[in-house]
């Protein structure tokens, strides 16, 4: 007897023909019921799929787990516990309102060097769930604004983080800013160097109409220290008529020597 279900290879849309379910490989289980009144999600049905079928590699050690059909797309249990990344990321208002998936030490920092080198989508993605879920929810949703580099070759670590956060926050992104001169490098300034030295060296474009209100901004950098760069980007953005939230980066600096870095 024939069972009108879905076609396997097809994740929504009406029942276009009938198959012997015993015909069928194990997956098409995860697609049935498929009905014109109720059609699936192809994307969410296909991911499901992927996790529960599919053996991939972790996205942070590369490692396969025997144990598991999947790592898992944030990563396998031993990677997410030495991340210890929090689950809601971290958040504080000081420079500026500002969010970040974790402090810039230990096994963060390390991966956070290697994507610098080896840039890899799926590694950023498996760093962000906390931060992604500690985002507050904007009455209208902020764009993301990226720190542009003055450099030929600049840090990609700003386009993966704004590429990422707007597939899992459906945030948009907006390139406003623009360096509008050479800084030097900060690793070895203090605050107050910093501070000059990325004093004006951004522009924005002005608001259009209406948008300055509608439209709130985040400020999208890497690695946040002292927030010079942050401030100035705001300062920058601010003066040209432009609402901005905060800043959301990818680790916190720890502070050093019992003392707070701000």
């Amino acid at each position: 007897m024939r069972t009108p279900i879905a076609p396997w290879w097809r994740c929504c849309g009406p029942c276009l023909g009938t198959l012997e379910p015993a015909r069928l490989p194990p997956a098409a289980l995860v697609l049935i019921p498929c009905t014109p009144a109720t059609p699936p999600s192809r994307l969410s049905l296909w991911q499901e799929l992927l996790d529960r079928f599919v053996t991939r590699p972790c996205p942070l050690c590369r490692r396969l787990l025997p144990d598991a059909p999947s790592a898992g797309r944030w990563g396998c249990p031993r990677c997410r516990a030495q991340l210890a990344l929090p689950r809601q990321g971290l958040h504080a208002l000081l420079p500026l309102p500002w969010w970040a998936a974790g402090r810039y030490e230990g096994e963060l920092r390390r991966q956070l060097l290697r994507l610098r080198q080896r840039p890899r989508d799926q590694t950023m993605a498996a760093l962000l769930p906390g931060l992604a879920a500690g985002l507050p929810q904007w009455p209208a949703a902020p764009w993301l604004v990226p720190i542009p580099s003055w450099k030929r070759r600049g840090n990609p670590l700003p386009e993966m983080l704004v590429r990422q956060l707007g597939r899992q926050r459906s945030l948009k992104r907006a390139d406003l800013l623009q360096r509008s001169r050479p800084v030097l490098g900060q690793h070895h300034l203090n605050r107050r160097m910093r501070l000059a030295n990325q004093e004006g060296a951004f522009r924005c474009r002005p608001p259009g109409p209406g948008e300055a209100r509608r439209q709130p901004l985040l400020i999208v950098d890497d690695i946040l220290t002292t927030g010079a760069t942050a401030l100035s980007a705001c300062r920058s953005l601010e003066d040209a008529g432009w609402q901005v939230a905060g800043l959301v980066c990818l680790a916190r600096t720890p502070p050093r020597r019992g003392r707070a870095v701000i």
